[in-house]
């Protein structure tokens, strides 16, 4: 549990830090005060440094960052990134985060407030910023909370195996775009700042517009405002190649020598846009850095305290055990680093939340060990809209710890695909066996759930920026987010007939018998498909399901999606330089979906679903030779997934140790 209160807090506005370049970058500073005097405290005490490009002023970042921290014995300094909010510069997404970051840890260390030692913190975007300051290893840097960051934004994230990861489009219309009313009239309008225009722009439906994919250039509302529309497109269509993904504000996997060695905790979540990352960052500096690391995975979606407390992702229900306290939780990690004091000395090197075990469907009695949670973990904290379990899955799970990831004893095994539609882990005996199908990118797999963020469009709404500003603007998923029943659904992105997704006839579905005994699996998955296609370029994708067996609540069954990934075949075999396809010739497309931690139970199907298209999660191949983003051109192709002997399809899954 958090403790309690013991100061009072005042705040100081808009400080300017001035940057390297001679930017002005406006930041917040929040100082405990005595409780009686109402003066700040004249100690100087640590500070907390958090970067956003959400504004600092919103209710959240006051009371959960400002204020929070600041009563409890820290500086907290909040900062709008360069062009957001009230800094000065032009935003351009992610780039200068690391030399802004570094400049500004530097210049609160030495404020006389601050005894030296600056921890960072933040969710998301605000994760960005702190890895992209590590690599500069400012002085003063001394712990780090890096909360769902990534770590290479071409591995992962923001592209994904080459492919694009549409999220940063619908971002650049909704939660991330140009619509603050203090800049609207310079970056969205140039010197009109025409109401009708800035309205058109805020009420783009973003689901119409991926509907129309692929979106150009100039073709959107994007373009009145250049400078969004730019970074969009660069993230979309630079190729692989370039020294843009060399950069070490977007690229932190290949500055890891680099990197400042601080206490850091990596956490994140199962059904989070950054799973892989999280953990891969954990997973490569625990055995680099000198310094404690830490890895906390827990069952949830995207976000920081109001995600952590939930009890729930999407349509699936996890029970109390899955609520933590985000905020107390970052609290005692920084008073065992800041303050040396004994709040963290017993956390374990991996926390992970275990889903499935203990299902409400499962009838297997449970194994005999004790739940372990984070510090900071309060399982009575719930925060459910609609109440834990109403219309959702009852799924289950608890925590464990570990002291590395993967788990050591890992047993790394394969299934493989057979030609009867069947998964086992014997391997394929037919010198001949494939399945064909037709890949339309008119009519693309729709996305339901999964580890998706920011897929969003706005409600409609009549009022100017300024009268609402993003902060108060309703936003409405075009994904879903977590653990879905994979049927497409009325709000599915170019449906018009919803439908179970394994029932299309571009996903070719591959189950295993019903499960004699549970399987569970925890770590990273790999994915081989030995596909074909008949023209220049196209996709392959895999997605791993958990099959529920039909029920008196699910009488059709539910098949909850456990992790997907997808694989550009310009860019197969990890490359970043394309090679385009040859026709009707066999390649290894490999994909290594987002790691997880999944009880399979008894009587359960394992189903790994092979198809080309996973949308709008992903951008849609053209499957021609060219990038989507750069034409209309449209073709459909003829896939070909092959699972004999000479090209076994397969997924390998890390089954937990016992």
């Amino acid at each position: 549990m958090a403790r309690d209160l013991e100061y009072g807090v005042a705040v100081t506005h808009d400080v300017p830090v001035t940057t390297r370049d001679g930017v002005e970058l406006a930041t917040d500073i929040y100082r405990p005060t005595d409780p009686e005097t109402g003066e700040p405290v004249e100690e100087p005490q640590p500070a907390l440094l958090y970067r956003t490009p959400y504004d600092k002023r919103t209710r959240s970042h006051i009371e959960e960052q400002g204020r929070y921290y600041a009563a409890r014995g820290y500086v907290v300094a909040l900062q709008d990134v360069r062009g957001r909010f009230a800094s000065e510069g032009e935003f351009y997404l992610l780039k200068n985060e690391a030399e802004d970051g570094a400049d500004t840890v530097e210049w609160l260390a030495g404020r006389d407030y601050c005894d030296g030692q600056v921890g960072t913190m933040g969710t998301s975007y605000m994760a960005w910023t702190q890895s992209a300051l590590a690599t500069q290893d400012p002085d003063g840097l001394a712990a780090m909370f890096v909360n769902q960051g990534a770590a290479s934004a071409w591995d992962a994230v923001l592209r994904h195996n080459g492919a694009f990861e549409l999220r940063w489009l619908t971002w650049a219309f909704t939660l991330g775009g140009p619509v603050d009313p203090e800049f609207t009239a310079d970056v969205v309008t140039g010197e009109s700042g025409d109401p009708a225009v800035q309205r058109q722009l805020v009420n783009t439906d973003t689901g119409d517009l991926l509907a129309d994919w692929p979106v150009l250039p100039g073709q959107s509302p994007l373009r009145h405002a250049p400078a969004y529309e730019e970074w969009a497109f660069d993230f979309l269509t630079t190729p692989g190649e370039s020294a843009f993904w060399d950069d070490p504000s977007i690229n932190f996997a290949d500055n890891y020598e680099e990197l400042a060695d601080v206490p850091t905790v990596y956490s994140g979540s199962w059904y989070d846009s950054y799973t892989k990352a999280t953990c891969d960052n954990f997973a490569a500096l625990s055995d680099r850095q000198e310094s404690d690391q830490f890895l906390i995975m827990g069952p949830w979606t995207h976000g920081g305290q109001r995600t952590w407390t939930r009890t729930f992702s999407g349509e699936t229900a996890f029970g109390d055990a899955a609520a933590v306290d985000y905020l107390a939780t970052r609290l005692a990690f920084f008073d065992q680093y800041l303050k040396d004091r004994e709040t963290w000395a017993d956390q374990p090197a991996v926390s992970y939340f275990r889903m499935g075990v203990d299902s409400g469907e499962e009838t297997t009695a449970a194994e005999p060990e004790e739940t372990v949670l984070p510090a900071g973990a309060n399982p009575t904290v719930v925060d459910e809209p609609r109440g834990n379990g109403e219309g959702r899955l009852s799924h289950g799970g608890r925590w464990a710890e570990a002291d590395s990831w993967p788990l050591p004893g890992t047993e790394f095994t394969r299934f493989y695909a057979h030609g009867d539609g069947t998964l086992s882990r014997e391997q394929p005996t037919k010198q001949v066996s494939a399945t064909t199908y037709e890949f339309d990118p008119r009519d693309p797999v729709p996305t339901v759930g999964g580890n998706c963020s920011s897929y969003y469009t706005f409600e409609e709404c009549d009022e100017s920026l300024a009268d609402l500003p993003v902060s108060s603007r309703r936003t409405e998923s075009l994904t879903g987010r977590g653990g879905f029943d994979q049927r497409s659904r009325e709000w599915s992105v170019g449906v018009d007939d919803p439908q179970p997704l394994g029932e299309r006839d571009d996903v070719v579905v591959f189950r295993t018998l019903p499960l004699e005994e549970p399987v569970e699996i925890a770590g990273p998955i790999r994915v081989s498909v030995y596909g074909e296609t008949d023209g220049p370029d196209t996709d392959f994708t895999a997605k791993l399901i958990d099959e529920y067996p039909a029920s008196a609540k699910y009488p059709e069954g539910f098949a909850l999606n456990v992790a997907d990934s997808i694989c550009r075949g310009r860019y197969r075999g990890w490359r970043r330089e394309a090679d385009l396809l040859t026709s009707d010739e066999v390649y290894e497309f490999e994909m290594a979906p987002y790691p997880t931690a999944n009880r399979f139970g008894a009587g359960h199907r394992i189903r790994l679903d092979i198809s080309s298209s996973n949308f709008p999660r992903y951008d849609v191949n053209t499957n021609t030779s060219e990038h989507s983003g750069t034409t209309r051109e449209l073709r459909v192709a003829t896939n070909t997934v092959h699972h004999s002997s000479e090209y076994p399809t397969h997924v390998e899954l890390p089954l937990r140790p016992r």
